[in-house]
């Protein structure tokens, strides 16, 4: 008879073995290697760096680097300089240096602050500028910002906002109200007519599957020729007695009152508008974040099929997200029209706001504070750009081409993180340092 112990079913004779030997005399077991943590602010820096508003913060310094290049080569004085280079290249620093911060200088002084101006109430006047270029940029750019959020692309800015100025101009001129109510019934008016004009690429999107992109462009050229056919014809948007394309004034019951007419003091253009534009992007964020409404936009946006089976009516949201996009284009073109340009508008009372927004959206992630800042921004670069051309000579189209290197960067993140080495979000943390921990076995032995 053998000696030997047959192991139950299920078990190996090596784990038999193992368990009659007494645990003081097994062999301590290998230590376990245990990886730190990361630091508290290792992981603050990693999100620091792989954080879409650097990316926003890098892009405009690469774009504002870019145009200095660009200042430097076109002025004369550096030209001049250049030619003797190798002979006196100090020279050549120099002029680039004068030119450079000299255009940056004025950008500064033309749109934020002045102090060439005398006295803080006229010195400070360049910021209200800002914000008075800034007013239609952020509510169009919230306009645009929506519909990203839902996966279209409002490209029709334009049209929404000239028949948004038109319904404006004419509640302004045609009707006597009291100065609050003919303010709200304009700026209502504009809304309406924004919201009716975006709302046909909603309707023709959800229903024949139309692409947005392709009627709101079309829409544009409709919207163009419409208000300019209107313009010219007496007795529907021209002035009486006039001769040329453009509507009557509004009345001064419908104009939005200015921060000097409320303060006394100064000659502000910052009217009313820019508190219109501060409500809507409170709203937007709520409607976006808080509400039922803004998690049904969200939803489609990601996925609208997935949405579809959860029960969400896409032709709805489709229908609803151009109506409020439109909406807000309204509130940018009567702040044009009740706000810049009240002494009377023509075809071209739009300005290049519709195209400029979608930049703005850009630039804001298509979320609505980021878009409010985006929009002073680029107020800032028009109010500033201004400034630069008249006092240092400097063209227009400079600020131009930094608006669009932004944009060119903010659509490739790729691109600016390899220009200064930043993190991937998706990538590994590098590897970190390994402890050993030894088993309590292993301890007592």
């Amino acid at each position: 008879m053998s000696d030997k112990t047959t192991p139950p079913a299920g078990e190996t004779p090596e784990a038999v073995e193992t368990e009659q030997v007494p645990v003081e005399q097994r062999a301590p077991e290998a230590p376990v290697a245990q990886a730190d943590p990361p630091p508290a602010a290792n992981r603050v820096l990693r999100e620091i760096l792989t954080s879409n508003w650097l990316i926003s913060l890098l892009a405009i310094v690469v774009a504002l680097l870019i145009g200095a290049i660009l200042i430097a080569v076109t002025d004369p004085a550096v030209q001049k300089a250049a030619g003797y280079f190798f002979a006196r290249p100090g020279d050549t620093f120099r002029a680039i240096w004068e030119s450079v911060s000299g255009a940056y200088v004025s950008l500064f002084q033309g749109a934020v602050y002045n102090p060439k101006r005398g006295d803080f109430v006229n010195a400070i006047k360049p910021l209200t500028e800002t914000l008075t270029f800034a007013t239609p940029l952020i509510t169009a750019g919230l306009a645009v910002a929506l519909t990203f959020r839902v996966g279209m692309f409002n490209i029709g800015g334009r049209g929404q906002i000239l028949v948004a100025a038109a319904c404006a101009g004419w509640v302004s001129w045609s009707i006597d109200l009291p100065a609050p109510l003919h303010i709200l019934l304009a700026t209502v008016a504009a809304c309406v007519g924004g919201a009716v004009w975006a709302g046909i690429a909603g309707v023709l999107k959800a229903r024949t599957g139309a692409h947005e992109v392709i009627v709101t462009i079309m829409l544009n050229y409709v919207a163009f020729y419409l208000i300019s056919y209107l313009l010219k014809t007496p007795g529907a948007l021209q002035a009486p007695g006039a001769n040329t394309p453009k509507s009557p004034p509004a009345l001064p019951s419908a104009v939005y009152p200015t921060l000097s007419d409320l303060l006394g003091v100064g000659s502000y253009r910052l009217h009313l508008g820019f508190l219109f534009a501060i409500i809507a992007t409170i709203w937007l964020w709520y409607l976006l974040n808080r509400s039922s409404m803004g998690f049904r936009f969200r939803a489609v946006g990601e996925n609208p099929h997935a949405a579809r089976v959860a029960g969400i009516s896409v032709t709805r949201v489709y229908i609803v997200a151009m109506l409020l996009s439109g909406g807000l284009m309204g509130l940018a073109g009567a702040s044009q029209v009740l706000g810049t340009t009240t002494t009377g508008f023509a075809a071209g009372v739009d300005a290049g706001i519709g195209f400029d927004a979608i930049t703005v959206a850009l630039l804001g992630r298509s979320k609505p504070w980021g878009v409010f800042f985006s929009g002073i921004l680029f107020g800032a670069l028009k109010a500033g750009g201004y400034t630069m051309q008249a006092s240092q000579g400097i063209p227009i189209d400079i600020v131009l081409v930094v608006q669009s290197v932004i944009v060119l960067l903010i659509a490739a993140p790729p691109l600016v993180r390899s220009i200064f080495r930043l993190p991937r979000p998706d990538a590994e943390p590098p590897a970190r340092r390994k402890r050993t921990t030894a088993t309590p076995e292993a301890v007592t032995k």
